[in-house]
């Protein structure tokens, strides 16, 4: 009798997961990758930020060799970003970390800047908050 008990307690470790379990662990397992998801979304989107705050002071230092080469001029907002390509590092105006065009105007619109260089952010409008809000090189933090 006991050896009957004892293979039916075997062939029954021996049956494997049900449905339900199965379901339940795809489950648990669907919640962690949501929960990791979020939080790396969270942390690219500020990297993407700080990217495009970089970039921003890059095109200021070459601004400010422009001007120094033209007289303390900037260039116009006609002009654009491309007059100061050759002082780039790469010889070409960059887009923003999503793609977008940085926004030139000289003289610039907020406060007394002498230009100001604007991306529009993730959602490539003007406003937004988080990711979405605009990068303005008179509010950028980066050093």
């Amino acid at each position: 009798m006991k050896r009957l008990s004892a293979l039916r307690l075997a062939a029954r470790s021996q049956r494997g997961m049900s449905l339900v379990e199965i379901m339940v662990v795809i489950a648990i397992i669907g919640v962690l990758m949501t929960v990791i998801a979020v939080n790396v979304l969270g942390f690219l989107d500020d990297a993407n930020v700080s990217a495009t705050e970089i970039q921003i002071k890059k095109m200021e230092e070459s601004l400010v060799v422009y001007a120094a080469k033209h007289k303390g001029k900037f260039p116009s907002t006609g002009e654009g970003l491309a007059a100061v390509k050759k002082y780039l590092p790469d010889g070409e105006v960059p887009l923003d970390q999503w793609d977008n065009a940085f926004l030139y105007f000289s003289p610039g619109t907020h406060g007394d800047h002498p230009y100001e260089i604007i991306s529009l952010g993730k959602d490539g409008q003007e406003g937004g908050t988080d990711a979405a809000a605009d990068i303005t090189s008179y509010s950028t933090t980066a050093e």
